[in-house]
């Protein structure tokens, strides 16, 4: 059915018909909607069948999804930034043990200083923790990966995450084509859990294990992820057989052929760069685009085979690892080591400071007359940083930057 919706709500929704049978939930900014939706549907008895547990702590929302899916359970929670960071123990639980948890990741910046806004640092730091990791363009896409994420998750039992822009998603209001209860049955079965702690056989989980058997352990995780290399797309063109459209897969090129600059990226911004594309195709120029849905596992052959013919790549990132640069680029970079392609790194939309497209064209006029520097800051303000190293030099204190920073966590600071 199609819905003016929020994106949140949407989630919500479809999240709702894949039966989830335990619900964790702890707010904070920007996934709050998410749960508050399914608190709504439970309460009022359009979700059945679900448990939903108000927990005190991010820790606890996934402690608890862990302690469910054990037991046998459909468990799905959510969170973002500091709240993933909070769990973090139980993040790698989750996957050591083989959970098939669905987690959504309404995807916002890491502090200090606090922000509440968008960008991918939060996902990005927990990259190897053994999850399979999507990334949604669109709350379409957000709605569609999710029903994908159960059955996902379940065939492989490994816990998945659903990365959503947060607020350029999760509060976004648009057109969403919601399933209904009918079609979400006919592809995802009902829950048949491999591993079930029973009380009348005890068994212990995640025991130690020496240095004879930990290595064998992380290999079964990694193998996992090997196998979702065709899971995926095999669900994604299961998926279009089902509902109609096409949601989802490893990758997806845009107006790739015979493009001689590539711009890759994941989550919203790609609708951004297709806007440039777009333009610039219009204006004579030879570049396209490839969105990255699947971050974990990283579909190295089909990047490779999409960016082949490229004479340049540009890797716009939402997050940054600082004293290295690019972490998606790294990625792009192994996927073309041995090729003459030139991978530059943009560094866009820290803390939520907006891409625009007249930034982003201006950019790509820029590396066409290479060479350049490999790793770019888009709209740095670069008097700032100038004067606030030129101050610390001169003075040996803190400048205003880094005093406002200062002044939000001393006592009377606003927070």
């Amino acid at each position: 059915m199609l819905k003016q919706i929020e994106g949140s709500r949407a989630m919500a929704e479809a999240i709702g018909l894949c039966r989830p049978e335990v619900i964790c939930a702890y707010p904070i900014t920007p996934q709050t909607h998410i749960v508050e939706g399914l608190s709504e549907m439970v309460g009022d008895g359009h979700l059945t069948g679900c448990e939903f547990i108000n927990v005190e702590s991010e820790f606890a929302a996934l402690s608890v999804a862990i302690g469910a899916s054990a037991a046998g359970a459909r468990a799905y929670t959510a969170t973002s930034s500091q709240g993933l960071l909070f769990m973090m123990e139980a993040v790698y639980n989750a996957s050591g043990l083989g959970l098939p948890i669905v987690m959504t990741l309404g995807n916002r910046a890491i502090g200090a200083p606090i922000n509440i806004w968008n960008d991918h640092s939060d996902a990005m730091s927990v990259r190897d923790a053994g999850w399979i990791m999507l990334f949604a363009e669109t709350n379409q896409e957000a709605a569609d990966l999710h029903i994908q994420a159960f059955k996902l998750a379940e065939e492989l039992s490994c816990p998945v995450m659903v990365n959503v822009d947060g607020f350029i998603l999760t509060h976004a209001v648009e057109r969403v084509d919601v399933p209904d209860q009918e079609q979400v049955d006919a592809f995802l079965p009902p829950f048949d859990p491999v591993q079930v702690i029973d009380p009348a056989a005890p068994i212990s989980i995640g025991a130690m294990v020496g240095p004879d058997a930990f290595m064998e352990v992380r290999y079964l995780a990694h193998h996992k992820q090997m196998r979702a290399l065709d899971l995926i797309p095999a669900l994604a063109a299961e998926f279009k057989q089902v509902f109609g459209r096409e949601s989802g897969g490893l990758v997806r090129p845009y107006r790739t052929e015979g493009a001689e600059t590539i711009v890759i990226a994941m989550g919203s911004v790609i609708g951004t760069i297709k806007d440039m594309v777009d333009a610039m195709r219009a204006d004579g120029h030879k570049v396209g685009a490839l969105s990255i849905c699947s971050f974990r596992p990283f579909p190295l052959e089909e990047v490779r085979a999409a960016l082949y013919d490229a004479r340049r790549v540009v890797v716009l990132e939402k997050a940054l690892a600082v004293g290295m640069g690019g972490i998606l680029a790294s990625h792009v970079r192994m996927a073309l080591r041995g090729h003459g392609t030139r991978v530059y790194t943009l560094i866009a939309g820290l803390g939520g400071r907006p891409i625009t497209q007249a930034s982003l064209t201006r950019f790509m006029d820029m590396v066409k007359g290479e060479p350049h520097a490999d790793v770019h800051f888009l709209d740095l303000k670069h008097d700032v940083i100038e004067a606030e190293l030129a101050r610390a030099a001169g003075t040996r204190r803190a400048g205003p930057i880094a005093e406002n920073v200062l002044r939000r966590v001393t006592p009377g600071g606003v927070l």
